[in-house]
């Protein structure tokens, strides 16, 4: 980068003349001082006006110090174990996740505008994660130019950019990724009303989500991405980009995004959060996932499957236990779209998945790899059939319009695929149920 060092040497001329050139106390200046310097009392001083840095340009990473540009040291904050105190995380400097950070219930965490948040790497017990737990709240409002981004250590991006360059799209798994959980009601196995996230340990009491208040308020987050997540915990099991458990509608998520994560880009258990502009692109898993009956709405998302290391664009999950059954979901205003021809579908509607799905274009996929509604059989009970996706949508509760899929030479048979456990069948006597078409 450059560097203004004729500044400097202009700096050590003027001390010269100074030195030779001053004028006597019984002589006059007559206007002869040097540049930063007045005449005041027939000698010249210091011009208290006089700025070195004005006119001088420096680089992106560069400030003006005295008339040279010199690089900027951003300071670091790194942060483990638990925040017990109202804390504000500035943007003047890099914010070091060093182990799981937990907000403790009661606490609120604020994070400035374009502040940069960078996780170490680590797996299993010790992977990196910033948990907000049930109680406590996040305050991440940044904007469309300063965003708040959450990345690796790895990753050369400073404060004041956004984005760096030694990083690209498909690495993973560099750190874990942000978990926010709240109070807002589930639907967990066993009938329980509240869990345990993944990727936290079950001894652990900020780990639990669920509860029985709908406008749960865990605060903020917009304009925030996460970026290079996903750290391994466990066999098969990562930690999610965005991960929202147990959020209630009190709670403010918009503008966020999620690349390079190795599980799922944005996994919601089950609450009644809406989410609205919704950006997902080159994970290693499903890019939107909904489990244990979330409620609210996704609006306006935008999906990229990147080569063949990825799963479904949507993975969509209904109630898992006895209570919390009857909300609903509604997607609505989604773009997903598949890059290198990759080999899955664009959604998988798994069992007892209940919704809207409303105005979703599919591009790029193959055929038979675009839209999936599961319909269970379960073998070993005389092929009784299980309350599934399939029968959901004939009853109505799951609704599919105004959808389309992208491509040529596309039938109804291309766009829907209901599985059964012998295999596949295809969607023409049910075609009527479906409301999407071919573009």
């Amino acid at each position: 980068m450059r560097k203004m060092k004729f500044t400097f040497i202009y700096l050590m001329g003027l001390a010269l003349v100074i030195n030779l050139n001053s004028c006597k106390e019984d002589e006059p200046c007559d206007g002869n001082c040097p540049t930063g310097f007045i005449c005041e009392n027939d000698k010249c001083v210091i011009d208290p006006t006089f700025n070195p840095c004005a006119g001088v340009v420096c680089g992106p990473d560069e400030q003006c110090i005295n008339g040279v540009c010199e690089d900027i040291v951003f300071g670091e904050n790194v942060v483990s174990g638990e925040i017990t105190a109202n804390t504000t995380w500035t943007a003047d400097k890099i914010h070091i996740l060093a182990s799981k950070v937990y907000v403790k219930e009661g606490v609120t965490l604020t994070i400035e505008p374009g502040t940069v948040i960078k996780g170490r790497e680590g797996i299993g017990s010790l992977a990196t994660a910033l948990i907000i737990a049930r109680g406590a709240k996040i305050n991440a409002a940044g904007t469309a130019e300063k965003p708040i981004i959450f990345t690796s250590t790895l990753d050369n991006i400073r404060p004041g950019q956004k984005a760096g360059n030694s990083l690209a799209e498909y690495d993973f798994g560099k750190w874990g990724g942000l978990i926010i959980l709240g109070k807002a009601p589930i639907s967990a196995t066993n009938g329980d009303t509240e869990t345990q996230i993944e990727g936290i340990p079950g001894d652990l009491v900020y780990g639990k989500y669920g509860g029985n208040d709908p406008a749960d308020n865990s605060g903020v987050i917009k304009f925030v991405s996460v970026r290079h997540g996903g750290a391994l915990i466990g066999d098969g099991n990562e930690i999610n980009g965005i991960t929202l458990g147990g959020v209630g509608t009190g709670t403010v998520v918009e503008n966020i995004e999620v690349i390079g994560n190795l599980d799922d880009g944005v996994e919601i258990f089950g609450g009644t959060v809406n989410l609205k502009n919704v950006a997902v692109g080159f994970v290693g898993d499903d890019a939107l996932d909904v489990d244990q009956n979330y409620s609210g709405t996704v609006d306006n998302f935008y999906i990229i499957h990147g080569s063949d290391n990825t799963d479904e664009g949507l993975e969509l999950d209904g109630p898992e236990g006895s209570t919390y059954k009857d909300g609903l979901f509604t997607l609505k205003n989604g773009t997903i779209i598949a890059v290198d021809q990759i080999l899955t579908s664009g959604a998988d509607l798994k069992a007892k998945c209940q919704g809207t799905l409303d105005n979703i274009s599919f591009k790029g996929y193959k055929k038979g790899k675009h839209l999936a509604v599961r319909a269970a059989f379960t073998t070993t009970s005389g092929c009784t059939e299980k309350a599934d996706a399939f029968t959901y949508v004939r009853d109505g509760r799951l609704v599919i319009k105004n959808c389309e899929v992208v491509g040529a030479d596309l039938n109804i048979n291309d766009i829907m695929r209901v599985y059964t456990d012998s295999g596949a069948t295809d969607a023409t006597a049910q075609k009527g149920l479906f409301e999407c078409r071919c573009g």
